[in-house]
């Protein structure tokens, strides 16, 4: 199952605010770590989704580039042989 930049923002904003609510520092540090955890993939799911649309792009003019040299390499039917 794929997740979304915006499941782990929302994951991390969520425990960022039950550590800003913790009365005990030892939950307080768990959700920071939390925090930091779920940032961290927000973080790289970020990064994943911008590499994806870079490879999206170089595939579509790959694509492109060899309809277009096949194209140029088929010989029309009114030529005779």
């Amino acid at each position: 199952m794929s997740q979304t930049f915006e499941f782990y923002d929302q994951r991390a904003k969520a425990a960022e605010a039950a550590a800003d609510e913790a009365y005990l520092d030892n939950v307080r540090d768990r959700e920071l770590r939390s925090a930091k955890a779920w940032r961290g993939m927000a973080d790289r799911q970020l990064m994943i989704d911008s590499e994806r649309v870079k490879a999206d792009e170089i595939r579509s003019a790959r694509r492109a580039a060899e309809l277009e040299a096949a194209e140029a390499a088929r010989v029309p039917e009114d030529v005779e042989r």
